[in-house]
């Protein structure tokens, strides 16, 4: 878990950035923008409902402050 949370942040952040090139190179005349900015989505929820799996099977454990001590 180590190494594929830090992976799939980097291809949500490369596909944000394929998006803003295909924004500006395309001047509305494809779809490549909207469907970059899918994939961005598509691979969020999955980040975010891996990272819930992950901490559910113990592959992961919270850490931080904690909340309601003294």
């Amino acid at each position: 878990m180590k190494w594929i949370i830090p992976i799939v942040l980097l291809m949500i952040v490369f596909s944000l950035g394929s998006a803003l090139y295909y924004m500006m190179k395309d001047r509305g005349n494809s779809s490549r923008m909207v469907h970059s900015l899918m994939l961005r989505i598509g691979l969020s929820i999955v980040l975010f409902a891996g990272i819930l799996l992950a901490h559910y099977f113990g592959l992961i454990e919270a850490t931080g402050i904690k909340v309601g001590t003294n």
